[in-house]
């Protein structure tokens, strides 16, 4: 079974990027995958300060492991000033390649005001650097204050179909770069 991990770049109660990464999970488990969100908002993370250990932070290892455990990654982040969140960067500053090389990695960008693709183009290259595969499809929503019904649900349908497109590619792309024994 094709093992994939999710991880929000915000730490927002309510949070529009945890709400996407929230549709683009059951979309990736209809598909049948297996699909573990880390919760960043829920892990204990020191800054990254270059090191290999972090002994009074057990979540770092938790972290490590999940990732280096999974087949593939769902990165949703909110772009703030242009950028990928501090704390997705610093999520994947705690990683090395031996957690991320060889992974397949779809992206998602939130933003407030219009879409764009800064945030992402970042994550290609970090991805890259690392030896990930990113696969081509992404999703960029913008307005995200709009995008979203009460129930965490996409108003636009083009843009949940772009979503569905998406996690398709994921996780076909996964099945193919990261074939099952």
């Amino acid at each position: 079974m094709t093992k994939i991990v999710g991880i929000s770049g915000s730490l927002r109660e309510g949070s529009y990027s945890y709400q996407a990464l929230e549709l683009a999970v059951q979309k990736a488990q209809d598909l049948g995958a297996a699909v573990t969100i880390l919760d960043l908002r829920r892990l204990q993370l020191p800054f990254c300060n270059g090191g290999e250990a972090y002994p009074d932070y057990p979540d770092v290892t938790k972290l490590r492991q999940v990732v280096k455990d999974a087949d593939g990654l769902i990165l949703a982040t909110p772009e703030y000033h242009g950028s990928l969140s501090g704390v997705m960067k610093n999520a994947l500053d705690l990683l090395s390649f031996d957690e991320l090389s060889g992974k397949v990695i779809g992206t998602i960008g939130v933003l407030g005001g219009q879409s764009n693709s800064n945030a992402l183009n970042e994550l290609r290259t970090i991805a890259r650097w690392v030896h990930a595969w990113t696969i081509p499809e992404q999703v960029a929503i913008g307005q995200a204050w709009k995008a979203f019904d009460q129930n965490g649900t996409l108003t636009d349908e083009k843009l949940d179909q772009r979503l569905s497109d998406f996690v398709g590619s994921l996780v076909e792309n996964t099945q193919k770069l990261c074939p099952q024994t």
